[in-house]
C-alpha cells in the first residue's frame, strides 16, 4: 500500500454517499480505507484501517469520527475467534487493535471492513438494494440481475461472522464487486476510493433500473383512502398530534414530527398498507429507529374527530399490549429491560405519518427511515414478495447488548430535552434571550413574533429546523394565534412551555392617554396573553402531560409608576391572569407563573421604540443613562438585562420547581416598592 494518508478521499467519498438519499440514510452505513501509517514507537510503517465509527453519519463525517485500527492485529482476531455464540466479545477486542488514541469507537461492522482484502469498502443501505435483500426470492433476483458481479449473502446479524462471510465471498468470487446482504443492504469494494464509490453506485443504479423496468404497478393495491386536501389534512393532523404525542409519551416524553409527502400519503391510503405495515421493517438501521412495526389507524380520514381520538386510544392500548407480548416472547435472562412499549411511527390514512423520538432530530429521522422502509416494500412487492427478517432476529438486534451499550454511552439529556417552547415576542429583547436560553437547555423553540423577519433571524441563530422554527403572529388576532399554535404542533408534535412575552408600551400621563393608547396596550398584553393561553391550553390538555405557562409581566403590575396608567393596568391584568389560570389549569398538571422584570433597557424592542425616551423624560435623565438610572434606584444597584429575565423563565421551567404555580418572581435587582405582599 502507498505511504499516503487515505482519509481525505475517504471523507470526501463518505460525504458524497451520505448526501444522496438513494444511497443511504442518516447515520446509515459505513465506509473505510486501508493505508500505511508510521508507528510512532518503532518508526516502522504499519498497515492501518480507517473506518466510520459507531454512531456517526456519512454525510457529516469528520476525521474525528473515524476509528483507526492496526490491520495486523484486527486480522489476527480471526485466529482467536470463539464462534458465533460468542461473537459479541470481538467488539471489545477491537479496542485492543486501536492505533494510538484510536479515534471514534469502532462499530459492529469494523470486521467487515478489516477482513475484506480490498483497500476501500462501502457498506450502505440503499432502498433499491434493501428491496432485493428483502424480496422472498432475493437470491435468484441477485443472480438474474448481476450474474457473478454481485453475490448474495444470506441474512446474518451484523458482527464478526458476517465480516468473515463477506471476506470469504470476495476471495471466492474474484470478479465480484460486492454483495447483497439478505434482509439488510449492500457492501462493495474497490482498489481505490473512486473505484469503490463507482461500484457502490453501479449496484444501486442497476438494482433501481431493474425494479423500474420489471416492477408491477400498484404493488400496494388500490387507493382506498385518498389524501384530504392540504388545508384539511393539516388541520386534521394538528388536531390529532397532541393526542398522539401524549399517547406516545406514556413511558417517556417524546417529540413528534409530521410527514405528509406524496410517498407517505400514497402508502397510507392503499388497501394493502395495514397488511404490509404489520410485517415491520427489515434493515437493522430501520427498525432500531422505527420499532418493530408501526401503529396504524383503521378509520377513514373523514371519520368524526371524537371517534378518531377514541379509536387512537384503543389502538395505542392494543399496541402496548402487543409490544409487551413481543418482548416477553423473545426476552431471556440476559436481555436488557424493555425500553418502552409506545409506537415510534403512527400511520394515518389520508393524513400522513407521525414519527416520535427523544429529540426533534431523532423524530424526523425515524420518519425518514420509515419512508425508506416504504420504498423498500414497494420495490420488493413490485418484483417479488416483501419478506423481512423474522421477528426473533429483529428482537435480537433491538435488544442487543451492544446496542444497549451504545445507548448508555449517549450523553445525559439537557434539562429541557423533549420540551417544546412557544415564545411570543421572540424576535427581539427579552423574547430573544428567552428563546436562546430555552434552546441552550435542550428545548425545541417556536419563535413567534409579529415581525416575521426578526423571528426568522432568531430561529436561525438557534440552529436548524430541528431546534427552532419561526412563526409570524399578531397576538391580538385569535385566528392568527390559532394558526401559530397549529404551526408549532405540526413542527414538533405539540407544545409544553409557553412564554407570554409579546408587549409594547406608551408612556403618557392620564390626560394625554387616548382610548387608542389604552386599547392597543390591552389588546397586545391583556387580550394577547389570554388568546395565547387559551389556544395553548387546548394543546396542553389534549396532550395530557402537564406543561408550563410563563407570563413576562413587570414590576409595574404592582408598582404605581408615574405617567404609566395604560401599561401598568395591562400588566396588572396579566399578573392576575397568572393567578386565575394557575387555579384553573392545575388539575391538568399545567403550572402558570410570572416573571416581573424592572426596566430592561439594553436590547429591548420596547425601549428602542420610543418608550425609553419618554421614561427618560419623565425621570429627567438622558436616554442613554436610563439603564444606569434604573440600576441606581434598586437595592442591588444592578441593571436588569434580557438574559436575567430568561434565567428566571428557565428557573421556573427547568425541573427544580415542580411544585410551584401561581408565583411571580421579581427580576428587578430589588425595588422595594414592588415587593410582593
Amino acid at each position: 500500500m502507498p505511504d499516503t494518508h487515505p482519509t481525505v478521499d475517504l471523507i470526501a467519498r463518505s460525504h458524497r454517499l451520505g448526501a444522496d438519499p438513494q444511497v443511504t440514510n442518516f447515520a446509515g452505513g459505513n465506509t473505510s480505507a486501508k493505508g500505511t501509517g508510521t508507528d510512532p514507537v518503532t518508526g516502522e510503517p504499519t498497515d492501518l484501517l480507517w473506518v466510520k465509527g459507531s454512531g456517526g453519519d456519512l454525510g457529516t463525517l469528520t476525521a474525528d469520527g473515524l476509528a483507526v485500527l492496526r490491520l495486523d492485529r484486527l486480522r489476527a482476531l480471526a485466529d482467536n475467534y470463539p464462534g458465533v455464540a460468542r461473537e459479541d466479545e470481538m467488539v471489545a477486542a477491537f479496542d485492543h487493535c486501536l492505533f494510538g488514541r484510536g479515534g471514534a469507537a469502532p462499530s459492529i461492522d469494523t470486521a467487515m471492513h478489516g477482513l475484506v482484502d480490498a483497500p476501500h469498502v462501502d457498506h450502505l443501505h440503499p432502498d433499491a438494494g434493501i428491496a432485493l435483500a428483502t424480496a422472498a426470492d432475493g437470491e435468484a433476483l441477485t443472480k438474474e440481475i448481476f450474474g457473478d458481479r454481485v453475490v448474495w449473502v444470506p441474512w446474518r446479524r451484523p458482527g464478526f461472522q458476517l465480516g468473515l462471510d463477506i471476506a470469504a465471498v470476495a476471495r471466492a468470487h474474484p470478479r465480484a464487486i460486492g454483495v447483497i446482504l439478505g434482509g439488510h443492504g449492500i457492501t462493495a469494494w474497490g482498489a481505490d476510493s473512486a473505484e469503490c464509490e463507482a461500484r457502490s453506485r453501479e449496484i444501486i443504479a442497476t438494482a433501481t433500473a431493474y425494479l423500474v423496468r420489471h416492477g408491477r404497478p400498484e404493488p400496494f393495491g388500490p387507493l382506498v383512502h385518498p389524501p384530504l386536501p392540504e388545508a384539511a389534512r393539516r388541520e386534521r393532523a394538528a388536531a390529532l398530534l397532541p393526542v398522539l404525542r401524549g399517547l406516545a409519551s406514556t413511558d417517556r416524553r417524546q417529540v413528534g414530527h409530521f410527514t405528509d409527502t406524496d410517498v407517505v400519503l400514497d402508502f397510507v391510503g392503499r388497501a394493502r398498507m395495514p397488511e404490509l405495515a404489520a410485517l415491520g421493517t427489515s434493515c437493522p438501521d430501520h427498525f432500531l429507529r422505527t420499532k418493530v412495526r408501526p401503529m396504524v389507524l383503521d378509520l377513514p380520514p373523514d371519520a368524526p374527530l371524537d371517534e378518531t381520538v377514541s379509536r387512537l386510544r384503543e389502538l395505542h392500548a392494543a399496541y402496548r399490549d402487543d409490544y409487551r407480548a413481543y418482548y416477553e416472547r423473545h426476552a431471556d435472562a440476559d436481555s436488557p429491560p424493555m425500553r418502552g412499549a409506545d409506537p415510534a411511527i403512527v400511520l394515518l390514512p389520508g393524513v400522513g405519518m407521525v414519527s416520535f423520538g427523544a429529540t426533534s432530530q431523532t423524530a424526523r429521522v425515524a420518519g425518514e427511515f420509515y419512508v425508506n422502509a416504504i420504498n423498500v416494500m414497494r420495490g420488493a412487492e413490485a418484483v417479488s414478495r416483501y419478506a423481512p427478517i423474522d421477528e426473533a432476529e429483529k428482537f435480537r438486534i433491538e435488544y442487543w447488548a451492544l446496542e444497549e451499550a451504545k445507548l448508555r454511552r449517549m450523553p445525559a439529556p439537557r434539562p429541557l430535552a423533549t420540551r417544546v417552547a412557544f415564545v411570543t415576542g421572540g424576535g427581539s429583547g427579552i423574547g430573544r434571550a428567552v428563546a436562546h436560553r430555552l434552546a441552550a437547555e435542550g428545548a425545541c423553540v417556536v419563535v413567534a413574533d409579529r415581525d416575521a423577519a426578526a423571528a426568522a433571524t432568531v430561529a436561525a441563530e438557534l440552529g436548524t429546523g430541528d431546534v427552532a422554527v419561526a412563526v409570524e403572529v399578531d397576538v391580538t388576532d385569535a385566528a392568527a394565534v390559532r394558526a401559530a399554535l397549529r404551526a408549532a404542533v405540526l413542527a414538533f408534535g405539540g407544545v409544553d412551555l409557553v412564554v407570554n412575552n409579546a408587549g409594547l408600551s406608551v408612556s403618557k400621563p392620564l390626560l394625554e392617554t387616548t382610548e387608542e393608547d389604552w386599547d392597543r396596550q390591552h389588546d397586545v398584553m391583556a387580550r394577547g396573553s389570554f388568546l395565547v393561553a387559551r389556544e395553548a391550553a387546548r394543546v396542553l390538555i389534549d396532550q395530557g402531560m402537564g406543561g408550563d405557562l410563563v407570563y413576562v409581566v413587570s414590576k409595574n403590575a404592582v408598582f404605581a409608576g408615574p405617567n404609566n396608567l395604560a401599561y401598568g393596568a395591562a400588566k396588572a391584568d396579566q399578573a392576575h391572569q397568572v393567578r386565575l389560570l394557575a387555579a384553573e389549569l392545575g388539575g391538568h398538571g399545567v403550572r402558570v407563573n410570572g416573571v416581573n422584570p424592572d426596566g430592561v433597557v439594553r436590547g429591548s424592542g420596547i425601549f428602542a421604540g420610543g418608550w425609553g425616551a419618554r421614561r427618560a423624560e419623565v425621570y429627567g435623565v438622558p436616554e442613554e443613562r436610563l439603564g444606569e438610572f434604573y440600576a441606581q434606584r434598586t437595592l442591588l444597584k444592578r441593571e436588569v438585562l434580557p438574559e436575567h429575565v430568561a434565567n428566571a423563565v428557565f428557573a421556573l421551567t427547568g425541573g427544580d420547581l415542580t411544585h410551584t404555580t401561581g408565583l411571580h418572581i421579581p427580576v428587578d435587582a430589588g425595588v422595594a416598592a414592588a415587593f410582593l405582599r
